[in-house]
């Protein structure tokens, strides 16, 4: 502990009550926020699991359809198929604030051109690309709502970071 050069006044002693009285209150308020940050950050963890278990399972079924469209289909076929989206997409980035914290919250504008999401025509590609551009439109909300979370974390935890560092501080 730092030894403080102090006058052995009366007046000396009231200004260290208040740094005390301050300190001890900053304290504690650093240390509820640390407390409500971890809460938050543990939830948005088990969120994160578990959606990325979904993710990965609607992904590698839709690569599963993906080769047996490749198998089935000549791959200069497979690649003018989908070369050419059919609607455009774009992401939109707003900022909430947990705990002094500004997380994103992102979601998609789709910009959909006429006719289907197929890019294509039936004639010359196989209906298991079909499946395959379904299953991927589907898994690409959840795509970004678990990009979403995983930043949230990473900013969440660098926070946390910070914060047990003045709590750590304080103490000490």
């Amino acid at each position: 502990m730092a030894k403080l050069k102090v006058n052995p006044t009366r007046m000396a002693l009231s200004e260290l009550k208040l740094r005390l009285v301050t300190a001890k209150r900053g304290h504690k308020l650093l240390k509820d926020k640390q407390d409500e940050l971890m809460r938050q950050f543990i939830n948005l963890i088990k969120e994160n699991k578990k959606l990325r278990v979904e993710v990965e399972k609607e992904l590698s079924e839709s690569f599963k359809s993906f080769l047996l469209a490749s198998a089935t289909m000549s791959p200069l076929f497979l690649e003018s198929a989908v070369s050419f989206p059919k609607e455009k997409l774009s992401v939109e980035i707003k900022s909430k604030n947990i705990m002094s914290v500004n997380v994103p919250e992102m979601k998609f504008v789709k910009e959909e051109m006429e006719g289907s999401i197929f890019p294509y025509g039936f004639v010359q590609t196989s209906a298991e690309l079909d499946d395959t551009v379904i299953k991927l439109q589907k898994v690409l909300d959840n795509l970004l709502s678990l990009a979403e979370i995983e930043k949230s974390c990473q900013l969440m935890a660098d926070e946390i970071e910070k914060t047990r560092r003045r709590v750590n501080a304080l103490e000490y």
